[in-house]
């Protein structure tokens, strides 16, 4: 009674989520997106696709996002929205920063990225277009995978703060204590394999497809340059997201230095009490902004 009761709610809830799905509005970049998913396998190998594709992807997106917060130091009007307006970025911190990230990206990061086609295979995620999940199921995936990155995210690195382990490791990434959009990934290596094995770990529950894989990566590197822009930019559609952090939340944490631990919610600090000064700190500049 009891497997026929679970077999009727799991049915149940499947033919919910179908029903969800087929009212919901189609990707309006469906078409051209399904032809250059059939060019690419057509004229690639799955270990292709898997190492150099996935490296493209990492490289070019994060250096897309990474734009537009390099162009904002030229512009004028863009500085009214900088957090930290006593402390301009300087060419000689991001040459600095751009260095490191070389070296992260292309001896850290890479050979953890070669072992993306082991991984697939193994797990047998397929590449086609068929198996290609709805935009409705990678966003909700993306969030579970945020969800659980966050959560790692924000034990792991209370540790590396820890004053014992804080020199060794996490000082790296603090170098600078009014941050830029470039420096999301600007870390001791072994702070990248650390923190980074929460990525990794939302991908072993969601991943369904190859595709997923990329639309994790941009997410994931859409919200760590974003809370490290070091600017708050009104009407930013990240916000739309239930409890997102933000660039003035994560922003706060680089120039306090305490408190802040989250990756992208603010869930973890609000109920462990992490978040106490930095609300002290916003009360009082609300209170000077009413004066």
């Amino acid at each position: 009674m009891a497997a026929n009761g679970t077999a009727d709610i799991l049915s149940s809830a499947y033919l919910a989520v179908e029903y969800v799905d087929a009212v919901l509005p189609e990707n309006p970049f469906h078409p051209s997106l399904k032809h250059a998913w059939g060019y690419m396998l057509d004229n690639y190998s799955k270990f292709q696709i898997a190492t150099w594709g996935s490296l493209f992807v990492h490289e070019f997106i994060y250096l897309l996002f990474c734009l537009p917060g390099f162009l904002f130091q030229f512009l004028p009007f863009m500085q009214k929205y900088k957090i930290q307006q006593d402390k301009p970025e300087t060419w000689e911190k991001q040459w600095r920063c751009f260095k490191m990230l070389v070296f992260n990206h292309f001896c850290i990061q890479f050979p953890l990225i070669c072992g993306t086609y082991y991984f697939t295979e193994y797990f047998s995620i397929p590449y086609d277009w068929d198996s290609m999940p709805r935009w409705t199921s990678l966003l909700a995936r993306c969030f579970g995978c945020a969800v659980i990155e966050d959560t790692w995210h924000y034990f792991l690195h209370r540790i590396l703060h820890h004053k014992r382990i804080y020199k060794y490791i996490h000082k790296v990434h603090h170098e600078f204590t009014a941050p830029f959009g470039m420096q999301a990934e600007y870390a001791h290596p072994a702070e990248t394999l650390i923190l980074g094995a929460g990525f990794f770990i939302g991908i072993m529950v969601f991943c369904n497809h190859m595709f997923f894989l990329w639309a994790w990566v941009a997410f994931r590197l859409l919200e760590t340059i974003d809370v490290h822009s070091g600017y708050d930019i009104p009407m930013n559609p990240l916000h739309l997201i239930p409890f997102y952090a933000g660039a003035r939340f994560h922003d706060f944490h680089h120039m306090n230095f305490i408190g802040n631990y989250s990756s992208t919610f603010t869930w973890w600090d609000k109920l462990l009490n992490t978040d106490s000064q930095y609300n002290k700190y916003m009360q009082r500049r609300g209170d000077k902004k009413e004066q």
